[in-house]
Parts: C-alpha cells; structure tokens; sequence
C-alpha cells in the first residue's frame, strides 16, 4: 500500500491534482482499481496534511445481477458517504440501441450519470481509477482503431460540467494495485458486465501481454513515451 500511496503522491505533484477545499467525486464500481483508489484517498488525506472531502458515486447500470451489497458494506467502513445513482444504461445499450461495441455509448452514458450526481452533490472534481496500464491499453487502442496517438489525460477540466476530472492512480502499474488489493483484503464486487473479458480493450491487454513477453519492459517503455513529450519525432513537422 505504502508503494500506491507513493504514486498517487508523484501524480498529484506532477499533475496538481488535489487541493485543500476539493470536494471529490470517487466513480466507484466495486471492481479492484475503484475500490483501491476509494480506500487509498481515504489514507492519502492523513498523511498529505490536505483537506478534502470525498463522495463514491456508484452508477447502477441496471443489470438485474448487481448486487450492491458488497459494495456499501466496504464504503461504509472506510466513513465515505455513498450515492448509487440507478439507470437503464444496460437496457440503453444492449436491448434498445443493440451496440455491437457497447463499451463506448455505455461509457459516455455512464461518466454522464456520475457527471451529473457529482455536481449535485457539490463536488469540483471526479476521480477515477484508471492506473498506467490503462494509459497504454488506450493508446494501442487510439493507434489501432482510431489512427491517433492518443490517450486520456491525468486532468482535465471539464467545462460544460465545471468539475475537473483526475486520475490519482494514472503513475501506479496494474499489478501493483492488484497485489495492494489482496494484502489489504479489499472486497471486490463481481461484473455485471456480459460482454467483459471480451471488449477491445481486452484483445489490446492480450496484445500488449504478448509484445511483453517478447521484450520484457515494452509497456514501461510505452508509457515512458507517454509520459515524455521531447521524445516525440513524428511527421507533424514542416520539412
């Protein structure tokens, strides 16, 4: 815990993320990063000397397998007032619209839902769990599908909402935060989801799994890259 803490502490240094007076919106799903970016912020407001209040916002997507038990027995122990916010997003997505590619409607839907209980509830910021993996899956996946480089921003003000959006865990690697979530035995709520472990962003992990088995450190030197703009030597130059 003491290395996630260490990263969420470079980030918000780097990135300026968090400041005294914030009101922090946590998008909270009951999965391993959500979970561990809850707990962790809890701990972070000790030891940074930094006053914050945080809200966990659970949007419902409405699958009748949800089950939300787990998830407001953990936020009640960590004294984080919890807001589910129930929709029909899953029926949106998968009856109605029958997406063939669900993932992108369902998460604009879903970060729309969150935007907007978030600003009810008075908060300037919005948290969410993405960590480097994520970073780099995003990336493959701009090159991949999109014909951009590009990925998501570790802050980013939102100005249609007025809230900012961060990412604390963006510097910690996944197998990190998978190892923080089981020796501080972090429940974890089961997803819903029917088409997980099957999405793009899977096939990318899978790919990104295979290129590091075939030079070990190709994701670290990816989001290297990412991280450093004076490496760039693209095309985008006049000759």
């Amino acid at each position: 815990m003491r290395k996630i803490l260490g990263m969420l502490r470079k980030a918000d240094e780097r990135f300026h993320m968090i400041e005294n007076g914030d009101n922090i919106a946590v998008g909270y799903s009951g999965g391993k990063d959500s979970s561990l970016l809850l707990y962790a912020l809890t701990l972070y407001r000790r030891f940074s000397k930094k006053e914050y209040t945080l809200q966990a916002i659970c949007v419902d997507l409405g699958f009748e397998s949800y089950n939300t038990d787990i998830i407001c027995d953990y936020v009640g122990s960590l004294g984080v007032p919890l807001h589910i916010v129930k929709t029909n997003i899953a029926e949106i997505v998968f009856d109605i619209r029958e997406e063939k590619n669900p993932c992108a409607l369902c998460s604009k839907m879903r970060k729309g839902a969150l935007y907007e209980r978030a600003v009810q509830e008075g908060c300037n910021k919005a948290a969410f769990a993405h960590h480097a993996d994520d970073a780099v899956e995003t990336f493959l996946m701009s090159m991949m599908y999109e014909a951009r480089l590009n990925t998501f921003s570790p802050k980013t003000y939102l100005s249609r909402r007025d809230i900012t959006l961060i990412r604390p865990l963006v510097l910690a690697r996944e197998n990190d935060v998978q190892a923080a979530v089981v020796r501080q035995n972090i429940p974890v709520a089961k997803n819903p989801c029917p088409v997980d472990f099957t999405t793009k962003r899977e096939q990318s992990k899978e790919i990104l799994e295979y290129l590091n088995q075939c030079n070990p450190g190709t994701v670290d030197h990816i989001f290297r890259a990412i991280l450093n703009s004076e490496t760039y030597n693209l095309w985008d130059k006049k000759f």
